[in-house]
């Protein structure tokens, strides 16, 4: 197997980062073993907050063994919005999106900076990765049920975070935007869909966000153990296609 822990994060975009919110999940996966479901570090709180996720994740990164984490929220916006603000690389789009929307600031709710914020898009705007999907919602599509957008907006910053950590490019493959094909020995951290694995699996005695973060967990799993992992790292896009993904994002799993 390429890795030897599988991670996987079921978002929320609700209140601050500070705040302990029931819908933020963790589980992981050690080799062959079943997720399990991670309790937040604070002793005696129940709930994570978005920074203590972050936190949990470049614990883990630096850890030096191989580990994948997909996270259910977007990591970048359509190539529409690129366009229309001149943003060619990713790394550029982080760091105008964090001068924008700095949703990652004490006490900041994604509504508070939302209101009358010109940095934004329309709800028809797709990433192609969500034209391929059924029911993948926009990231600028708020306040309807199965949205992503504010879950997309909060956990952005957070990106950046891990992206900036001491020796992150050596070790971290940001899928696909360091490219589709992921180097020996290195961690990966992908944007997952829990839509497109949950139902394989019984869901059990566990909560419906547990079940998202459990379903993650075990389909990367999966797919490592059956050998076919690197065919959902490399799905079937023409050249341009992979030029737009590159900047977009692409969802794990989608092909």
């Amino acid at each position: 197997m390429k890795f030897e822990r599988y991670i996987g994060i079921d978002y929320s975009g609700a209140q601050t980062a500070e705040s302990r919110l029931k819908a933020l999940q963790v589980f992981e996966a050690s080799g062959i073993e079943e997720p399990v479901k991670i309790s937040t570090p604070t002793a005696g709180a129940k709930n994570w907050t978005r920074l203590e996720v972050a936190q949990y994740c470049q614990k883990t990164l630096v850890s030096g063994e191989p580990v994948i984490i997909g996270i259910d929220h977007g990591f970048s916006f359509p190539m529409s919005y690129m366009q229309r603000y001149g943003i060619s690389s990713w790394d550029v789009f982080l760091q105008d999106f964090m001068r924008h929307w700095p949703t990652a600031d004490p006490h900041t709710y994604v509504d508070f900076v939302r209101d009358d914020n010109p940095r934004t898009g329309d709800p028809s705007e797709l990433r192609l990765c969500e034209q391929w999907t059924a029911t993948a919602k926009s990231v600028f599509h708020f306040d309807v049920q199965g949205s992503v957008a504010k879950s997309t907006h909060s956990g952005l910053p957070w990106l950046l975070w891990l992206r900036e950590m001491p020796d992150a490019r050596s070790h971290v493959h940001f899928w696909p935007f360091d490219g589709f094909a992921v180097p020996a020995g290195k961690s990966v951290i992908a944007e997952a869909y829990p839509a497109l694995y949950k139902r394989r699996f019984p869901r059990e005695d566990r909560s419906p966000d547990e079940h998202d973060a459990w379903s993650v967990a075990a389909w990367l799993q999966e797919a490592d153990r059956r050998g076919i992992l690197r065919q959902y790292f490399e799905p079937p896009l023409t050249l341009p296609e992979r030029k737009q993904a590159k900047l977009e994002g692409w969802i794990l799993g989608v092909c």
